[in-house]
């Protein structure tokens, strides 16, 4: 009765180890973030579009910041002049007036900041959505990111498909009807 469970056994056994398993191919690609950033067409059009109103809005608050300078030096000048009681009373004014110059400059930055910060998590989430799409369109089982935020210590150039992501992305934003007028309302509130 053992040597029978023992042939039975043994048989189970080189039965189940003739099977041939089936490996799935495993497609994987990777996409260098910080490069993707650089080269998308959409990236460099928002990061322009935020430089020019920072650039804009810093020319009107820098002709208030001269203003000030300049009414800093008369006050110089003048406070002796006019006497101690005139110096502490327009020194109060100015003190006052370049507090609110800076807080002024770090309104409008936090400004800028926020409504790019929007638009550029708007843009990633649909960088983010257009990979995914890629990757199921392609056959992807992984796509991973590199860059700044890297999640790969190592790959090889062959699964690199940043530039193919790129140029799709590109192709995308260049078919897309372009609407400004929102932008631009927006700015003026």
């Amino acid at each position: 009765m053992k040597k029978a469970l023992v042939i039975i056994a043994l048989s189970i056994l080189v039965v189940s180890c003739n099977k041939a398993t089936e490996v799935k191919e495993v497609k994987t690609a990777y996409v260098d973030t910080s490069v993707l950033m650089k080269e998308y067409t959409e990236a460099k059009d928002l990061e322009a579009k935020y430089k020019a109103q920072a650039e804009e809005k810093g020319r009107q608050l820098q002709a208030e910041i001269t203003r000030f300078k300049q009414d800093a030096a008369n006050f110089q000048s003048q406070a002796q002049a006019n006497g101690q009681a005139w110096a502490q009373q327009r020194g109060a004014e100015l003190q006052k007036r370049e507090q609110q110059l800076g807080y002024a400059q770090q309104a409008l930055s936090q400004q800028l900041q926020q409504e790019s910060g929007v638009e550029m998590d708007s843009l990633i989430s649909g960088v983010k959505k257009f990979i995914k799409d890629y990757g199921k369109k392609n056959g992807y089982s992984y796509i991973y990111g590199t860059g700044d935020a890297a999640s790969i210590l190592y790959a090889e150039e062959k699964y690199d498909i940043t530039k193919d992501i790129i140029k799709a992305l590109n192709d995308k934003y260049k078919a897309e009807p372009k609407t400004e007028a929102p932008a631009k309302e927006e700015a003026k509130k």
